[in-house]
């Protein structure tokens, strides 16, 4: 019997403009600062360490790099924000703090938000949308949103365990900064009083331009999700949309 040719591997295709600015917006955002390198390298280190394996605080981190610790939670949170670290509340065993306990950083399991380019899976996210419109338009966006809100809310856990008690302005940058590294490349803006998330690229590329209101949906319930967990249960007005033709998706609260 003749044996079966060996699949060819796939070569991997070049990143798109968007694709690139999103993976370059990811690392940057999270690691332009030598300073949050190093806190990075530290609680990771403290994650995986024999006596240490709980992760470190904000107060630590503070006195670890001589910062002030407001300046070491600011670190904290970005990298947070981009799902490097994660927040557990639960104090050490022995340790019965009086009033709320101190939040503890934790590396994430895997480094897979550091691989660059992005993952991702076109014809998988393709088969996904082509499945759920399969439903029909107002069935299938409704399940969308629903499957992303409760990604969000499973991302806002990671960052924030608990009741969410952030202010909206911060909620929105955790928001903006978890969009970044999952290849949104998203930002905070204010303008005139109003608090927005601008997404400058969209991860789900062709597939959200031949399914929009099924992907539409999908990114529009995970801000949701996200901002319900850190903050509270929030209308998002979604104003623009690349697959609309906009140069952008805005999110405006």
């Amino acid at each position: 019997m003749t044996p079966e040719p060996a699949l060819a591997a796939q070569p991997s295709r070049a990143l798109s403009p968007d694709e690139f600015n999103a993976a370059v917006s990811a690392v940057t955002n999270a690691f332009g600062d030598p300073t949050r390198r190093e806190i990075y390298l530290l609680v990771r280190d403290r994650s995986i360490g024999p006596d240490d394996a709980d992760g470190v605080t904000a107060s630590e981190v503070a006195e670890h790099f001589a910062l002030h610790p407001n300046v070491a939670r600011h670190h904290l949170e970005k990298l947070t924000g981009g799902g490097y670290l994660r927040v557990a509340s639960t104090p050490l065993e022995g340790i019965r703090p009086a009033g709320r306990p101190s939040k503890r950083y934790q590396a994430s399991e895997v480094d897979h938000a550091l691989i660059v380019p992005l993952k991702h899976d076109d014809v998988l996210a393709s088969l996904l949308a082509r499945a759920l419109d399969a439903l029909g338009p107002e069935q299938a966006e409704k399940l969308a949103d629903d499957v992303g809100f409760q990604y969000g809310q499973l991302l806002a856990e990671r960052m924030e365990p608990g009741d969410g008690h952030r202010s909206v302005r911060t909620a929105i940058t955790a928001v903006a900064d978890a969009l970044t590294a999952h290849g949104f490349a998203a930002h905070a803006e204010s303008n005139n009083g109003e608090l927005s998330i601008v997404s400058e690229c969209c991860p789900f590329g062709e597939t959200a331009q031949t399914y929009p209101h099924v992907v539409c949906a999908l990114d529009r319930g995970m801000i949701r999700g996200m901002l319900a967990g850190l903050y509270g249960e929030t209308s998002p007005h979604f104003e623009a949309s690349r697959p609309d033709g906009d140069a952008h998706c805005v999110a405006r609260v």
